[in-house]
Formats: structure tokens, C-alpha cells, sequence
């Protein structure tokens, strides 16, 4: 699969709505401003309570008051002492008082304000000090010294500061929208206003695959001709296959063809934090879809809420994933009837899904991607390549033949990366020869010339890779060799890339070459130093798998039987109890060891046949580093089955791990 450098452009930055000014956060520098001027420029502590005695035996005679004023609806009296006598009384000290302190500094209650004022009088009369002090009066009540009212006024300084938090922390959770919206859909919308460029024409490739999504929006364009007959719309189509191979591309294609509304969406945005969220978000993206109907909803990964539930669900336990697929469930296929409304579902681990997801009238179709032939290769390369600026050497059908196995994302990464290294040897087009660095540097890492490898290392990777080329090349069902080289690339000190047959089906004689090609590095160590290495260890893994691939799954073992124990539902992966007896599992590894061993021995045989030219093989790649079927062929011959072998598949290099 393969898409255009044309994705839709995002709008102009202040186009559309406009900039709204954000007052949040001058609110949040004011509320940080107002405990700060609390805290580092405090209020005047309250005044010392006392009497009328006391202010006129100590502090009038010692002629410290310098105001008093009198209160006409509180019956009390405030009294104002000296600026410079304050530090004089210890208990205004105790009180935070000091020098220069604004008053009140006392305060004394009276009966009236009469009675009070004839004892000021009285003792200004007799008390030479009192003479000079100010007497006011004070008719009512400052609002900022009632208690309540200053209550009131930090409960809402903090009611707004928690609310300004609140609405911070859930827009990450509920969008725009703040905690109100959590529950809606996130689904983004296209219409006949989106610019959405991408169409069919885009897709290149998986022709059956694009037929039945081009039928869907057939559907939705002129349904009366599919239900003139009777016929009904299919509720659902699931897309299943490996990653990078266009599903998500299929949508987009989907979105820019269809005159419909496109909702599209993943799986993961259906799950949060909060219970609840998701079977309300499903429930809201179902209400929006009734309302746009006919229109698509696609939900990209949607093994997220579709996987299996489990048959023992904790006791109290409230799975929210379970309760998001059960609501899922009922509005793709429940009471009432969505009529309009197709589901279209993206997946690479539908083994895993749940099987009432799976049935007919919910998905009606499952579309398999699968990755794409030759055919579908020299087609992916001819949209990617469109923006390039390429050399007089590249041939589509040659770079199609180069790169089995690979999905429409590899594709478009070895043409980007083709790109990227004509440009870093300053070349004015990309050539044949930048492709071909690209595709080993894609699926054998980058070129590590400047690791420091002794001679004898050399020698000993060198004869390694020698073997493999060897004992393949001498095997009538093992697959095709490309080149081998000693570069380091990556962690692989050396490796031998294999252009494999086009198979269907694979026989058990040909598995059994192939496990011999494999073995045959560690077959050459052993026979040309007469010991072993721990570069080993990446063709003893891919042996031994296979091994048990054969006995276990593939039934070719006589001994074990025509016995499969594989689980393709994948029901077994979550089980830790064995299909088979313990008596089972060790005549398994038996049959294992014996096939591998003879694998083994079959390949030390070939090289002790062919000593000569193996050693030959093994000086030209120390010689060049990187040699070509040409070389082998000039060495050991034409192979006999050469007319016979098909077309090249799916791709498949030997790394050898030097540790």
C-alpha cells in the first residue's frame, strides 16, 4: 500500500475561530499574587485587650497614648500608643508589636460612650500627660475587619483556585470540553468540507482487498442498487493483517472517496481513567453517527477494547474494557437498529478478539491485507518513487525483486532512505546503487567499518559465512543466495542474504535443507579450526525453533505422530498447563535432537565433500568482503535446479552473532 506526499494541510495558524485571549491565567497570577502579599506583607496584629484602669494609672501617666478613638455602635475604645514607646510594654512585644507598628495598639471595652467620655475628660483634667492626646469618634464598622466577611472572601479566593486546577487537569482528560465532556466521543469528522486528498488512486496494490472497501462506500453512494433485490448493507467490515501493509491508508482512501460523513477514531481513545468513560464515549460516537447516517465509522486498532473477556472475571472487580466491547456489542447489533451506520475495524492481532465482535451482523466481512506480491511490490514503488528524482538504472520490476517480503511501509522507508543516501554522496538523482545500500542498510543495519576485528576473527567469520554459502548452494531445496559479506552491520559481523522461493506450501524435505544451510557455519568452524564459537548462537536458535515447528506443529515426526499442538486461536498463549504429558514433551525433545543433529551431519558432510572449493569460497570473501551468486556459480558450478526455482518471495537473511 501507498500513499502520496500530499496529506492534507493543517490550517493556517489564527485562520478560522481566531485567538481567544486566555484569562486563566492572568487568574492564576492573581491568586498566586494575593497569597503572596498575605504572606510576605502581613496585616497589623490585633490589638492587646485591656481596662480603663490600666490605660489611665500606666499609660496616660507615663503620657505613652498619643490617640483614642471611641466607637459609637461597638461601645469600645481603641487605643493608639507613641511610635517610639511601644517596645516599652512587652506583651504589644509578644503580640508582634514594635517601634513605629501601626495601632490600634490596645483596645478596652466600655459601657457608653458617655461614661467614657467623662473619664477622658476627667483625666486629661488631673493627668498633666493626658493633655495632648487626640480623642476621635467612629460612628460604624469597616466590612474588611468583620470576621465573616474575610471568611467568605479566602473561601472563594480558594473555591476559584481549585476550580482553575480542576479545569487544568481535566481538559488533558475530557478535551476542551474540561470534566462536563469526559464522557463525549473523540472521533475526529470528515465531510465534503475536509481536505482530505487521499483516494483510491492512492492505494496501489491488494486489488481484492481495495475491491471490497470500494464496495462499502459503493453502498453508501447509490444503496438502492444493492437493495432492490432484497439485499441488505453489511453492518461491519473488519481489515486484518500484518502492520505497514495500508489498512489505516484504506481508511483515509475511504474518508476522501465517500460523499458521507467519516468518523475515525482508536480503540485506545474509547479508554480513561475514570469509570464508565468508555461505553459513554461509544454511546455518544454511535448518537453522532444516527444523526450524520449514512456515514462510516472507522475505529483504527480495535483490539484495544475488542479482546476477548475473560471467563473469570474478578468477584467486585469493574473492568472498564470489558464494560466499553459490551456496550460496543449492543450498539453494532443490539435492540435498536442503526441503519447507515458501517463499522469499519483495523487489526493485526484479530486472533485475540472477541468472538461475539467477530460474528456475523456486527462485522459481516473480514478483509484480509495481507503483504504484497511482486506485482503488488512494482506498483507500491511506482507511487513512492513519484516524487523522486531518479536515475536513468532504476527499474520498478528489479527493486520489486529485491525487497520480498516487505510491507508498503518498508517500501516507502527504502525509498525515502534511497533518497536520504544519493543526497548524502552529493549525486544529483538517486541511482540503482543508492536502492540496493538502502535495502541492506534497511534489513541488515549500517555499516560498521570502523569496528576493530583481529585477523583470525576475520578468518573465522569469513570461513563461517563461506559455509552457509556453501552447503545452500549444494542443496537442491534450499533458497537462492544473493550475496554474502564480513561487514559489520549492526551487531552482525557477517551475513549471507537469500532471495526465497515463491512456496505456497513448504514439504518436509525442504524444511530439512533449509535447517541444513542454516547449521552449515558452525559445521565449517568446526571442521576448518577444529572448534566452535559463540557466533553460533543465532543459527542454533533459528534450527531449533524450526525443529520444533516440524514435531509439534507440523506433524512430520513418526515418532510423536500426526499431532498439532498448536493453538491458532491463541486461547493457549494465556495457559500454563501444556497440551501434552510430560512422557510427550521429552519424546518431543528427542525427535528435536535427532533432527537437528542430523541436519548437522549433514552439512559437515557436503563441506568435507567439497573442501576445496569451500576454502576458495571463504580467501575470495576475505579477499573482496562481499561476494554475489556470480562468484559461487564461477566456483562451484551452476547449480543443477537453477531452472527450476521460482520466482523470488519473502525475504530471509542469516545473521551470525559474533559475541
Amino acid at each position: 500500500m501507498a500513499d502520496r506526499n500530499n496529506e492534507p494541510k493543517s490550517p493556517p495558524a489564527g485562520g478560522g475561530k481566531g485567538t481567544k485571549k486566555n484569562t486563566s491565567y492572568w487568574f492564576f497570577i492573581l491568586v498566586i499574587a494575593v497569597i503572596i502579599g498575605i504572606n510576605f506583607f502581613p496585616t497589623a496584629p490585633t490589638p492587646v485587650s485591656t481596662t480603663w484602669e490600666t490605660v489611665r494609672n500606666t499609660m496616660l501617666e507615663k503620657g505613652d497614648v498619643a490617640q483614642l478613638i471611641l466607637f459609637r455602635t461597638e461601645f469600645k475604645v481603641d487605643v493608639y500608643l507613641k511610635e517610639e514607646r511601644i517596645e516599652n510594654y512587652p506583651d504589644l512585644v509578644a503580640k508582634g508589636f514594635k517601634n513605629k507598628s501601626a495601632g490600634p495598639h490596645y483596645s478596652y471595652k466600655v459601657a457608653s460612650v458617655e461614661s467614657s467620655e467623662a473619664n477622658i475628660d476627667q483625666a486629661q483634667q488631673t493627668i498633666p500627660g493626658a493633655k495632648e492626646v487626640v480623642r476621635d469618634y467612629y460612628d460604624g464598622t469597616s466590612w474588611w475587619d468583620n470576621g465573616l466577611v474575610q471568611l467568605l472572601l479566602m473561601t472563594a479566593i480558594f473555591f476559584a483556585f481549585w476550580l482553575f486546577i480542576m479545569r487544568r487537569v481535566s481538559r488533558g482528560a475530557g478535551g476542551p470540553g474540561g470534566v462536563f465532556s469526559v464522557g463525549k466521543s473523540k472521533a475526529k469528522l470528515f465531510d465534503r468540507e475536509s481536505n482530505v486528498t487521499i483516494t483510491f488512486k492512492d492505494v496501489a496494490g491488494l486489488a481484492e482487498a481495495k475491491q471490497e472497501v470500494e464496495e462499502i462506500v459503493s453502498f453508501l453512494k447509490s444503496p438502492g442498487k444493492y437493495t432492490k433485490l432484497g439485499g441488505k448493507i453489511p453492518k461491519g467490515a473488519l481489515l486484518v493483517g500484518p502492520p505497514g501493509t495500508g489498512k489505516t491508508l484504506m481508511a483515509k482512501a475511504m474518508a476522501g472517496e465517500a460523499n458521507v460523513p467519516f468518523f475515525s477514531m482508536s480503540g485506545s481513545d474509547f479508554v480513561e481513567m475514570f469509570v464508565g468513560v468508555g461505553a459513554s464515549r461509544v454511546r455518544d460516537l454511535f448518537k453522532q453517527a444516527k444523526e450524520k447516517a449514512p456515514c462510516i465509522v472507522f475505529i483504527d486498532e480495535i483490539d484495544a477494547i475488542g479482546r476477548a473477556r475473560g471467563k473469570n472475571p474478578n468477584m467486585g472487580a469493574n473492568d472498564e474494557r470489558e464494560n466499553t466491547l459490551n456496550q460496543l456489542l449492543t450498539e453494532m447489533d443490539g435492540f435498536e437498529t442503526n441503519s447507515g451506520v458501517i463499522i469499519i475495524g483495523a487489526t493485526n492481532r484479530a486472533d485475540i478478539l472477541d468472538s461475539a465482535l467477530l460474528r456475523a451482523g456486527r462485522f459481516d466481512r473480514q478483509i484480509y491485507v495481507d503483504l504484497p506480491e511482486l506485482k503488488d511490490r512494482e506498483e507500491i514503488f511506482k507511487v513512492h518513487l513519484r516524487p523522486l528524482k531518479l536515475g536513468g538504472d532504476v527499474e520498478y520490476a528489479f527493486l520489486a525483486k529485491q525487497t520480498p517480503g516487505f510491507s508498503g511501509a518498508d517500501i516507502a522507508n527504502v525509498s525515502n532512505e534511497a533518497a536520504l543516501i544519493a543526497a548524502r554522496k552529493d549525486r544529483d538523482s538517486v541511482t540503482k546503487q543508492d536502492f540496493l545500500d538502502a535495502i541492506d542498510r534497511i534489513v541488515g543495519g549500517l555499516e560498521n567499518r570502523s569496528k576493530v576485528i583481529k585477523m583470525s576473527e576475520k578468518k573465522a567469520i569469513a570461513y563461517h559465512e563461506a559455509g552457509h554459502a556453501t552447503v545452500s548452494w549444494l542443496l537442491e531445496h534450499a533458497h537462492p543466495l544473493l550475496k554474502v559479506t564480513i561487514v559489520p552491520r549492526g551487531k552482525a559481523l557477517g551475513a549471507a542474504w537469500y532471495l526465497p522461493r515463491e512456496r505456497q506450501i513448504t514439504t518436509k524435505e525442504q524444511l530439512l535443507d533449509d535447517m541444513c544451510s542454516v547449521l552449515g557455519g558452525r559445521a565449517a568452524e568446526e571442521l576448518v579450526f577444529g572448534q566452535v564459537s559463540t557466533g553460533d548462537q543465532n543459527d542454533l536458535e533459528k534450527a531449533t525453533k524450526q525443529a520444533y515447528a516440524m514435531v509439534s506443529i507440523f506433524g512430520m515426526s513418526d515418532k510423536v505422530g500426526m499431532l498439532s499442538y498448536y493453538d491458532s486461536s491463541g486461547q493457549s498463549d494465556f495457559n500454563f498447563i501444556k497440551p501434552y504429558s510430560e512422557k510427550t514433551a521429552e519424546l518431543i525433545d528427542a525427535e528435536v535432537k535427532e533432527l537437528v543433529t542430523a541436519a548437522y551431519a549433514r552439512a559437515k558432510q557436503i563441506l568435507g565433500e567439497h573442501q576445496e572449493q569451500h576454502r576458495q569460497v571463504a580467501e575470495l570473501l576475505i579477499e573482496r568482503e562481499v561476494i554475489f551468486s556470480d562468484d559461487l556459480e564461477h566456483i562451484l558450478g551452476k547449480r543443477p535446479w537453477a531452472e527450476e526455482e521460482d520466482s523470488p518471495k519473502p525475504t530471509n537473511e542469516t545473521d551470525d552473532v559474533q559475541q
